[in-house]
């Protein structure tokens, strides 16, 4: 195999992300009705929603629950946001905690799972303590 040159390839970001689910009305119901996604379109057997530019796409067409893809949604206050989910009733694996820092901020983080079981990773970054 050769390898392209850097001219060639030119990777600007991710597209589409594809979830299998088991149900496809009860998926769309979740990520449009409970995580307030928008809706892009509906065809028969797939659901596209918009996560700020980035589409994501659940389908029947696949094994749901694998555990192989973890889709990280960013918020903008995860504590608000795991309040209100909670709420709902939505069960968290991992309640919000601090994953790391950078220079100026903590990075944290909560673990959902959806209707089949897909973990969704709720993410936000808050200013360093004073």
């Amino acid at each position: 195999m050769v390898a392209a040159s850097p001219a060639e390839v030119s990777i600007q970001g991710v597209a589409q992300i594809a979830l299998s689910v088991s149900d496809i009305a009860a998926a769309t119901a979740f990520y449009r009705d409970t995580l307030r996604l928008p809706l892009l379109f509906e065809v028969p057997g797939l659901s596209f929603f918009d996560l700020g530019g980035v589409r994501l796409m659940l389908s029947t067409g696949g094994k749901p629950g694998g555990r192989g893809t973890l889709i990280y949604l960013k918020v903008s206050d995860l504590a608000a946001t795991h309040a209100a989910l909670a709420a709902a009733g939505v069960t968290f694996e991992q309640v919000p905690h601090v994953v790391g820092k950078t220079p100026t901020t903590e990075v944290w983080l909560a673990i959902l799972s959806d209707p089949d079981g897909n973990p969704l990773g709720l993410m936000s970054e808050a200013p360093l303590p004073a």
